[in-house]
């Protein structure tokens, strides 16, 4: 594989430190552009890795920060708005931001531009979070050229340690008393692990034969929500009685906890369920990669030796 200078959008988050990760010790060049620079000093231990303090929004800043790249990927993304005009939120993170890196790209002689969607993404998505994403995953695949060589990511939920479901549900299980409602309990997911998912990305840097794809990208099994909160909690040893909620409830939890600071969970999040987050049609194996089940990395992070099991968890989605 040859060398390349990345510039990674999102880099400091879940799934872009790990392709960080990856990408460095591999001896790639990493250029992770950030605001604030403090909060993304966990990236600075990873060999040629190097922050940028910048303003990603500003297409001239961009265009100076990807200057010397041989590739751009764009992990950007939103579940929910925080405040705002409603859909602003998501349009300016999953249109405008990519509608401006693709333009960067052009103007700094990019070569090779990797985006993040997400499975379910769609012009006629109900919940504005997919309707969005879908938007951003089109005008990508629009920029598709010779001089501009573009593939798109479609991933179901994204497991490993450090991510923001199981660990979420387990923090949530933790902090019921004795119960927890459960909305949405029929949703289905395919959880794909993190570090299949930086894999795809990796390995696409240099097949051309993925331009102009969108990738769907899931681990081997279908669950219902129900059926991995229920998992959660048997991992982390959490005894709690799980009550589902009818579609109805559903509704009405997510408009009352709409209104909780922090939105745990939202109309739009209840709409983008109602949509099964699964794909019959996973790349990974024809990139060359055999999809990881939940069973076999979860323990590692959630289990009751937990705190023991997190350095080798974290060696191994550093493929260390």
């Amino acid at each position: 594989m040859a060398k390349h200078t990345v510039c990674i959008l999102g880099g400091s988050g879940f799934i872009g430190t790990t392709i960080a990760g990856r990408l460095g010790h591999d001896g790639h060049r990493v250029i992770v552009p950030t605001r604030h620079r403090e909060r993304s000093r966990h990236l600075l231990p990873i060999p040629n890795v190097e922050l940028v303090e910048t303003n990603v929004h500003d297409e001239d800043a961009l265009v100076e920060a990807i200057q010397d790249c041989t590739a751009v990927i764009n992990l950007v993304g939103i579940l929910n708005e925080l405040s705002g005009p409603k859909g602003e939120g998501f349009r300016q993170s999953h249109v405008e931001l990519p509608r401006k890196v693709v333009s960067a790209c052009q103007r700094a002689g990019v070569g090779r531009y990797l985006h993040m969607s997400a499975l379910g993404a769609g012009p006629e998505a109900p919940s504005l979070y997919q309707q969005t994403k879908g938007e951003g995953e089109q005008l990508v695949l629009a920029a598709q050229s010779e001089s501009l060589s573009v593939t798109a990511f479609r991933p179901s939920v994204v497991f490993g340690s450090g991510d923001s479901f199981f660990n979420r549900f387990a923090g949530l299980l933790r902090l019921s008393p004795g119960f927890m409602f459960l909305p949405t309990p029929g949703a289905e997911f395919q959880p794909v692990w993190v570090n299949d998912v930086a894999s795809a990305f990796i390995r696409c840097l240099d097949d051309s034969s993925t331009a102009g794809q969108a990738l769907d990208l899931v681990g081997p099994q279908r669950y219902t929500l129900e059926e991995l909160v229920r998992y959660t909690a048997k991992v982390a040893g959490i005894r709690r009685h799980i009550v589902p909620l009818s579609d109805s409830m559903s509704r009405l939890n997510a408009r009352l906890l709409g209104l909780v600071p922090g939105k745990p969970f939202t109309m739009d999040n209840y709409l983008s369920a109602t949509v099964p987050n699964v794909s019959d049609d996973n790349a990974l194996p024809r990139l060359g990669i055999h999809p990881t089940a939940v069973e076999a990395v979860v323990p590692t992070f959630l289990g009751p030796h937990e705190k023991n099991n997190r350095y080798q968890s974290l060696r191994r989605e550093a493929r260390r």
